[in-house]
């Protein structure tokens, strides 16, 4: 059933703010980046994230339909379209400065929050146009959840600031809030370590831990759909492998959509990846077929780190 986000019953306030078939890479270090995956394969899949799974008969959670996204009278993204099926994982990858985390904000409206900003085309998820004038930004950043590039805990305790997007909406029944921060900390692989210092501040997680942390704080306003903007990127390889494992459990009951530079996370987190360039949708396919058989050239190049 769709998520009707135009009859809000709360509101939420928001936290602020080569040959590839045999993948043959060139051997130049100057031309090959340490993010490429390595010569002779595909890295093996995160647990959770099944590459060769077959995602036609799924529904789709999100469709992009030709977009078009201005910021004052730049044009950064064109005739962008793009499906998303539910309950995966789509890599965006592509060079610094090509759309994708503009794209990936376009899909909860965050750049709404940008002054001069303005788009043309569709965005439906679920099924909803969520540019309609009816629809409630509010309820719908709840449904289509946001994971920033640097971690935000707020300056409270580790347990407000799991409860502190349901309080805000007005729950109150603290036994209710308490089954649900362990619940969200659980799924955020983070419940463990901090189950006997609930009340200690989040300020003194690790930075790890600090995303883990905010990842559980999204899944406690109950969305469908998370949004990650290179979430892994300031962290040490392992707290990397710790969100990307998260990643792999969270995919079998959540839409993610995650930005990244990283082409060995890319490959290793996600069912199908999209190749941004220049503001432009060059290519999308399943991981496995974008790593090892791309259809375009510049595709090709990126991937074996020829540029970018």
């Amino acid at each position: 059933m769709a998520i009707q986000f135009h009859r809000p019953p709360f509101h939420v306030i928001l936290p602020p703010q080569a040959t590839l078939t045999n993948f043959c890479f060139p051997t130049d270090s100057n031309t090959v980046s340490s993010n490429t995956p390595a010569e002779g394969s595909v890295p093996p899949s995160v647990s959770g994230v099944d590459r060769d799974l077959d995602m036609t008969g799924r529904q789709t959670s999100i469709e992009a339909q030709n977009l078009d996204f201005y910021y004052g009278d730049n044009q950064v993204l064109f005739d962008v379209t793009l499906s998303v099926p539910e309950r995966s994982v789509t890599a965006l990858i592509g060079p610094s400065g090509c759309g994708k985390s503009t794209f990936l904000r376009t899909l909860n409206r965050m750049n709404d929050l940008i002054e001069g900003t303005r788009m043309r085309g569709t965005i439906l998820v679920d099924g909803q146009d969520i540019n309609d004038p009816a629809v409630d930004v509010v309820l719908l950043r709840k449904h289509v959840g946001m994971v920033f590039q640097k971690s935000t805990p707020f300056p409270k305790s580790i347990f407000d600031n799991v409860a502190y997007g349901p309080r805000i909406a007005g729950e109150k029944n603290r036994t209710y809030l308490k089954d649900l921060v362990e619940s969200c900390l659980k799924q955020a692989a983070l419940w463990e370590e901090v189950k006997d210092r609930l009340n200690d501040s989040a300020m003194a997680l690790s930075g790890g831990q600090q995303q883990r942390l905010c990842i559980a704080r999204t899944l406690a306003t109950k969305p469908k759909v998370i949004l990650m903007d290179e979430p892994a990127s300031a962290l040490d390889p392992a707290s990397t492998s710790r969100i990307e494992d998260l990643i792999g459990e969270l995919c079998a009951e959540y839409t993610i959509v995650i930005v990244t530079h990283n082409m060995q996370q890319a490959s290793r987190v996600s069912h199908q990846t999209a190749f941004f360039f220049e503001g432009k949708l060059i290519e999308v396919g399943r991981t496995t077929n974008i790593f090892t058989n791309p259809d375009e050239k510049q595709t090709e190049d990126y991937i074996t780190g020829r540029f970018g």
